[in-house]
């Protein structure tokens, strides 16, 4: 590949690079757990809903499960979560705090760590499945079971300014955010067909609605609806967000020059299941149209590795925290169900060793 080639893909690289670091957030620091030595039941990788939930279950079912938190969750940036009962207004920061504190009550360990690295080892003596996971210092851990909780990470347009804002002026969710930016003068940057439903939930919530095309295809049955509704549409491309003297949200600027007043940009963005370090697993993806890519997964969080399963944002773009920590949770209790198997499966056999029979073939994953 020429350079002539690469340059292009650097830049689209770096300006990917820099929006994400504008979006960034991390969680505030707290104390790392020790990394425990030997054979764990569990690794989790992600401190989020879903993996600290899965931890959970593990921990209050004796399960030595270890917590890989990288500390960058994706609605870090968010002032509180909504939408989940008796947790309502709470900030982020803090449902994750209780969290870990709840996880340790029980004997599970957080440690603070970016995973490199997760992929199959040699079994064990009576046959059941290991796994090892390296951290980025070196470190790495050896466990019978992993849980992938690692979230997304949402892939917003090119329009200089708009990361800035992230979780605060430029939204995405009208559950997350909706009740918050009520009445404002919002606008709807669009990145495709998705964006037409965006439209109509976000008018639910303010008169005051304008509908940025953007470059993307708006049918005339969808203007007309625009219409019946007062939407207003404006085809000509957004080329940057505009700021007040205070530094908040004021408005877009126009590819004509033009400013549109808005306080609030709606984005419906990509959202792509981080991934990194995981390559090892081989775990297979799946791309959902007008929504991203995420891991595949089946009932409970079941994947088609054995011994490795996957819970909330990785695999559901669309959960919320409640229903991502509703998956941690499921998951971790079909891995201890998995574990109670090969438990007794591999005590059978150490009887039967012990007594000269043949135990019957089972299953276990």
């Amino acid at each position: 590949m020429t350079d002539e080639i690469q340059k292009p893909d650097l830049r689209r690289f770096e300006a990917h690079k820099e929006r994400q670091e504008a979006m960034a957030v991390t969680t505030p620091p707290y104390a790392s757990d020790a990394l425990a030595e030997g054979t764990v039941d569990a690794v989790v990788i992600g401190g989020g809903a879903a993996g600290l939930n899965g931890a959970l279950i593990l921990a209050r079912s004796r399960r030595s499960v270890v917590v890989i938190d990288s500390g960058s969750p994706r609605n870090a940036p968010a002032k509180a979560v909504h939408g989940f009962i008796v947790l309502d207004g709470t900030p982020p920061p803090e449902i994750l705090r209780r969290g870990r504190e709840q996880v340790r009550q029980y004997g599970g360990r957080v440690v603070h760590g970016e995973v490199v690295s997760a992929e199959s080892a040699a079994p064990s003596a009576d046959g059941d499945l290991r796994f090892t996971v390296t951290l980025a210092d070196g470190r790495s851990i050896t466990a019978r079971r992993i849980l992938v909780a690692t979230g997304l990470t949402d892939v917003l347009p090119e329009v200089p300014g708009l990361a800035e804002h992230w979780g605060h002026s430029v939204v995405h969710c009208p559950y997350c955010h909706g009740w918050e930016v009520r009445d404002e003068p919002i606008g709807i940057l669009a990145t495709g067909a998705v964006s037409i439903g965006h439209a109509f939930l976000f008018r639910q919530l303010t008169e005051d609605l304008t509908y940025f095309t953007h470059g993307t295809d708006l049918d005339e049955d969808s203007r007309a609806r625009f219409a019946a509704r007062g939407i207003r549409i404006i085809d000509t491309p957004v080329t940057e967000v505009v700021n007040d003297e205070d530094g908040a949200l004021a408005g877009v600027r126009l590819a004509d020059g033009q400013v549109v007043a808005r306080r609030v940009l709606a984005v419906a963005a990509q959202m792509q299941a981080r991934t990194q370090g995981l390559e090892g697993l081989s775990l297979p993806v799946q791309d959902l149209p007008n929504m991203g890519r995420g891991f595949a997964s089946g009932m409970a969080g079941t994947t088609e590795v054995p011994g490795v399963w996957v819970a909330g944002n990785a695999t559901d773009l669309a959960a919320q925290v409640g229903a991502s920590a509703a998956a941690g949770a499921l998951a971790g209790a079909h891995i201890n169900s998995m574990l109670a198997t090969a438990d007794t499966d591999a005590a059978l056999q150490g009887k039967c060793a012990t007594t000269g029979s043949r135990p019957s073939a089972t299953a276990s994953a």
